[in-house]
């Protein structure tokens, strides 16, 4: 039985080039240092002496700076190659982190909170283009799972660490968050010598792998839909640990504790789940996916008690898993090697709004009305999204081996 656990694991991470784990350990070590946004807020209003509506506006700066930074990353990818946007993303955002730690104007504050956003952002079409060209389209979903699943064992470090440094010092949380970023640089500059030209296939002609899906004119339709699914997920960092802590009455401690019954699903059963759809086409698990995550949030406020909560994350972060990493896939796969750059930066440009807009139409929906409208109004957004990747999916196949 244990062997034929591990042999099933064993195949969910089989067949990855070395430069797809490098690309993964990047992630997993540029955001092992991700702390100073997760306490941005406390450190402003604690540490620094501003308003919780100062507060507010820096968070505020930085999504706008991220949405700035996913755009023109994306365009910089097909100009300069993913490598070299990893770099210099990677490069000034370590730089850029230091520095914040030492400024005392809010003006000055702003300003770099801002750059940030651009400078992190940047990051994400680089690397995920780069995840594109070392993978073949048979193994390319699990090239961008294994990324997702290195991100989020970063993220289970950063702000924990975090905490601990911010209760010594909060400078130490820009610095180690900075020299994280300079660490996944120095990856890049052991590993990395050179990269394929932007317009060259990385794919041997003679290889077996099928062809990529071309249908570019469903992809406005497609960024439309990430951008209706970030509305539902950017309600994590906004209402919904409100609402737990005042419905369920969970303390901080608590809420940690259930969002992190995510992460660990995500590491031990996502390479396997796709692994074993991989015969379905695409887009009906990504449809399958978004019903996944609004029924989640919709399940919500039925019920009371940690192991209910637990439950209802456990129901949004299975549709997670099968929607995240099957978007980013399919985005790449009806994209050129020309184009691949610009169009991941529409897909981060699509969750960048989501993550503005969606705290305010979240908070707006939860103060004059209702929680309950808001999360079964995430609940019917994730219907019309499982509407709306079913009809794209049309009579199309599986995605090959992942």
């Amino acid at each position: 039985m244990i062997s034929k656990v591990i042999s099933v694991y064993r195949d969910a991470y089989a067949g990855l080039p070395r430069n797809a784990w490098l690309l993964s350990l990047v992630q997993f070590v540029n955001r092992s240092g991700s702390m100073v946004l997760f306490f941005l807020s406390l450190y402003l209003t604690r540490k620094m002496g501003f308003t919780l509506a100062q507060a507010g506006q820096a968070v505020g700066a930085f999504g706008f700076g991220a949405l700035g930074g996913a755009y023109l990353g994306g365009i910089l990818c097909d100009r300069l190659g993913a490598t070299a946007v990893q770099r210099l993303s990677l490069l000034l955002s370590g730089l850029n982190l230091i520095i914040m730690g030492y400024l005392g104007s809010f003006a000055l504050i702003m300003a770099a909170i801002f750059l940030q956003g651009v400078f992190a952002e940047a990051l994400l079409p680089g690397n995920a283009t780069a995840m594109a060209r070392e993978c073949p389209p048979r193994i390319r979903t699990k090239g961008f799972a294994l990324n997702r699943l290195a991100a989020n064992l970063g993220v289970t470090i950063g702000p924990v660490l975090g905490g601990y440094l911010a209760m010594w010092n909060y400078r130490a949380l820009f610095w180690v968050d900075g020299l994280t970023s300079l660490a996944a640089l120095a990856i890049f500059g052991v590993f990395f010598k050179s990269e394929p030209l932007p317009q060259q296939p990385a794919i041997e002609p003679n290889s077996p792998d099928p062809p990529p899906s071309r249908h570019p004119r469903h992809l406005p339709a497609i960024f439309l839909m990430v951008f209706g699914l970030g509305l539902i997920f950017s309600q994590l960092f906004s209402t919904y640990p409100l609402y737990i802590h005042r419905a369920f009455g969970f303390a901080e401690n608590r809420i940690g504790q259930l969002l992190a019954i995510n992460t660990v699903l995500i590491v031990v059963f996502e390479m396997v789940l796709l692994n074993g759809l991989k015969r379905i086409a695409p887009l009906k698990i990504i449809a399958a996916g978004a019903l996944l995550t609004g029924l989640g949030f919709a399940l919500t406020p039925l019920g009371r008690g940690f192991l209910y909560a637990a439950l209802t994350v456990a129901v949004w972060t299975f549709g997670e898993m099968l929607s995240l990493p099957l978007l980013t896939a399919e985005i790449a796969n009806r994209s050129s090697e020309t184009n691949r750059g610009r169009h991941m930066g529409w897909f981060g440009v699509s969750f960048s709004l989501a993550w503005m807009l969606g705290p305010v139409a979240g908070s707006g929906i939860y103060a004059h009305f209702s929680p309950l409208a808001l999360w079964l109004g995430c609940g019917g957004l994730g219907i019309l999204l499982a509407l709306g990747f079913r009809r794209l999916a049309g009579g199309r196949t599986g995605h090959g081996e992942i």
